[in-house]
């Protein structure tokens, strides 16, 4: 009762997506999934009726088993942004593969772009390079790097970094990664998806039992399916803003 008296004390500050059986399953502070950064290839695509978006990452983009790849974040992102966006021709190609570091992310990205010709790309990262030990310094230059060659590409980037486990969160030295992440957003003027924060807020409001999560496939379809939501909102939010004012955004490049 007391943990539930404060969300709704909180509810003002607060945004998400419900659905008809658990009104504040996606509920998180809006701070979260608010981004001044712009999209402007994204509302370009919009605007021409055509999307597409590539998400990148490494197996926590992911989940186990055959029907895996369709509860996953990026399916559940594809399913959310085409509710909310009839109109318009959505499509996400995941690119999820476990044990892939930024660095070999990078080097994919040519490939990605050839065979994909996104307008976005999601790039999830850091878990692997922590878990690796790799120098945070030339973590955050291959971000850097990584980034300006999309951006040269015409491409817009969100960067997401690692998700939140109470049980593994002592066990890697994560915070440098994180760290360099949210510079490489900030000096780069692109959204980070802070997922590691999002899923951190459920955990200490009780919206999902993380410590479970590893052994409860549902629970972790639960939790993909609001993070497709929340990123579809952000990526929405984001490119009607840059829409609303085009004089102020930088213009996007052909891709061709």
């Amino acid at each position: 009762m007391k943990l539930h008296a404060l969300t709704l004390a909180c509810l003002a500050a607060f945004t998400g997506v419900a659905n008809a059986t658990e009104p504040d399953a996606c509920l998180v502070n809006r701070d979260l999934i608010y981004s001044e950064s712009p999209l402007p290839h994204v509302a370009a695509a919009l605007q021409q009726k055509n999307l597409t978006i590539s998400v990148v990452g490494s197996a926590s983009s992911t989940l186990p088993g055959s029907s895996g790849a369709k509860m996953a974040y990026p399916a559940q992102l594809n399913s959310a942004l085409a509710r909310q966006l009839p109109d318009v021709p959505v499509k996400v190609i995941s690119h999820a593969r476990s044990k892939w570091s930024a660095a070999e992310m990078v080097g994919e990205f040519a490939n990605i772009l050839s065979q994909d010709k996104p307008s976005l790309i999601i790039w999830q990262t850091g878990t692997v390079d922590a878990m690796r030990g790799i120098d945070p310094a030339e973590f955050q230059n291959t971000l850097d790097s990584g980034v300006s060659m999309l951006h040269e590409k015409g491409v817009d980037v969100i960067l997401m970094n690692m998700q939140f486990s109470p049980r593994t969160e002592t066990m890697i030295a994560a915070s440098a990664y994180a760290d360099d992440l949210r510079w490489v957003a900030m000096q780069q003027d692109i959204p980070l998806f802070d997922r590691f924060a999002v899923m951190k807020q459920w955990s200490e409001l009780g919206t999902f039992d993380l410590y479970s999560a590893d052994k409860s496939s549902a629970t972790a379809e639960r939790v993909h399916d609001c993070l497709g939501r929340l990123l579809a909102e952000m990526i929405i939010d984001t490119a009607k803003r840059d829409q609303a004012t085009p004089n102020d955004r930088p213009q996007p490049k052909d891709k061709s």
